[in-house]
Formats: structure tokens, sequence, C-alpha cells
């Protein structure tokens, strides 16, 4: 009993830490997108080559949920960003693939039905692509060098991605670059029926998903928005409440662009 009671008497100082960073660490967040949707600036933001890279009093943050991170980017990239990821893809489209946990490589799977591309280490230097991937790190809070090369992805009526995490299950990934901490998923088309991404561990509602309704929280692919979510948690362990799938299409073309971000530089 005395031993226990020692012990816990060391371990509140270290729990008592981690909480309060954690707590200040979603309050400096919070604090943080906050001043980009303040409309106060956009008059001085006019002439800013920088304010409009980062579309500054364009982007709308909003959070929500805290269990797991998510936040939704209303108006992250232009209309014509949007078509631009698009035309680059589509001459390159092929069956999307999924992370084979024992050898790491990327396997066909009816997990997930859609077609894609990566955006090349050329087209990463297209002035469009440097102002995304630029964009993507300052709202993220994630240095460029961590990205993955940006993934376009079509998904025709009744293709779908079953639910799954972004983070890795394997060793062969995790070595060149550490484990993935947050994803950043832009739509880019409109009128789009069903093709939902879902969160089974967010909220406590019900959502539709694909027609069908479900629990958890379902965001909407609408032009130019774009998702934001932690894999990793605020304790630096994978969040297994960042569960997600892709709602089946019923109707439409839904166009996505995924952007993952490593620990440390991805190569």
């Amino acid at each position: 009993m005395g031993m226990a009671r020692s012990r816990a008497q060391r371990l509140l100082p270290l729990l008592t830490f981690v909480t309060l960073g954690m707590i200040l660490g979603s309050l400096l967040q919070l604090a943080f997108f906050r001043r980009l949707d303040d409309h106060s600036h956009v008059n001085h933001l006019e002439n800013d080559p920088e304010a409009a890279l980062l579309r500054l009093g364009l982007v709308k943050p909003e959070v929500i949920s805290w269990t797991p991170r998510i936040i939704v980017f209303h108006n992250f990239l232009s209309s014509e960003e949007c078509d631009y990821l698009r035309a680059i893809a589509r001459p390159r489209l092929q069956i999307s693939t999924v992370v084979d946990v024992a050898t790491g490589k990327g396997v066909k799977s009816n997990v997930r039905t859609s077609s894609g591309m990566f955006v090349n280490s050329e087209e990463r230097k297209f002035p469009v692509i440097q102002a995304i991937e630029k964009r993507i790190s300052v709202y993220s809070q994630i240095p460029e060098e961590n990205g993955e090369l940006i993934q376009v992805l079509r998904y025709e009526p009744s293709q779908y991605y079953r639910p799954h995490h972004d983070y890795f299950s394997d060793t062969f990934n995790i070595k060149r670059g550490g484990q993935r901490v947050a994803t950043m998923l832009m739509y880019l088309t409109d009128g789009v029926e069903g093709g939902e991404t879902h969160f089974p561990q967010a909220g406590d509602g019900e959502c539709s998903c694909g027609g069908k309704m479900v629990k958890g929280l379902c965001v909407k692919p609408n032009k130019g928005d774009a998702v934001l979510f932690w894999s990793m948690g605020l304790n630096g362990e994978t969040d297994p409440n960042s569960i997600h799938s892709g709602c089946p299409v019923l109707e439409g073309e839904k166009w996505s662009a995924t952007k993952w971000m490593r620990q440390k530089d991805f190569v």
C-alpha cells in the first residue's frame, strides 16, 4: 500500500504537466485559427502576397471534434486550384491501392475502390502546388518537409473507402519519416451525392453516409473545403478514434486530394 501511494505521488506531477500541456496546446491552436478568421485583418492583407497565398480572410476554420481532433477549413482551395489538381491527375489515374502491413507496399484491395495518382517531385515545384503545400503546412502547423506527396483521388458512383486508420501498423513505412501525424483531405468537386467522409468515433449523434444513417460525424464533400484530422494524439500515441471512411458515392464524381504529414522529414 505504501509503495503504491509513493509511486502515485511521484507520477502525479508528471501527469499534471502532461495534462496542462495538452490543454495549453489546444488553446493555442484554437487562438491561431480564430486569428486567421478575423475579418478585421482582411483590408490590411489585400496587397500582401503571403496573405494571398494563405487565403487569409477567405479560409473559415470550424472545429467539429476534439476527440478525435478534426477541423473543417471552408474555402481552403480556390476553384481554380481544385480544377488544376484534377487536370494534372486525370491522365494518370490508376486503380487505388492500400498498404500491405507485411511488406509496406501498395496492393489492390476491395477495401478501396477509387482511382488515383500522386503528384510527382517535379510537379511539386510548380507554383500552384507550392502554394497549396505551404497553406497545408501553416494551417496544420507541421513543416512542409514532413509531408508526403499529394495524392489525387476520383470516386465514381458506388465507389468507396472502407473504415481505416491513416497511421501505419507496419515498420517498413515508419522508417521513411516516422508515423503519420495528421491528414489534410481536400475536396475538389461539387454536385456529389453521398461520398461523405465518416468519422464513427466523433460526436454522439448520427449522420448520412452514402444514404444510410450512421453514428458519428460525416463531412460533406464541398468543392474547396478541406478536413484536417490527427492520427496521433497530443500524448504522442496513435489515436484509434481517428478511424474514418469514404462513404459510397451515389451520384456524380467525387474528386479529392490527400496530404499525409509525418513526424519528421519524409524520404
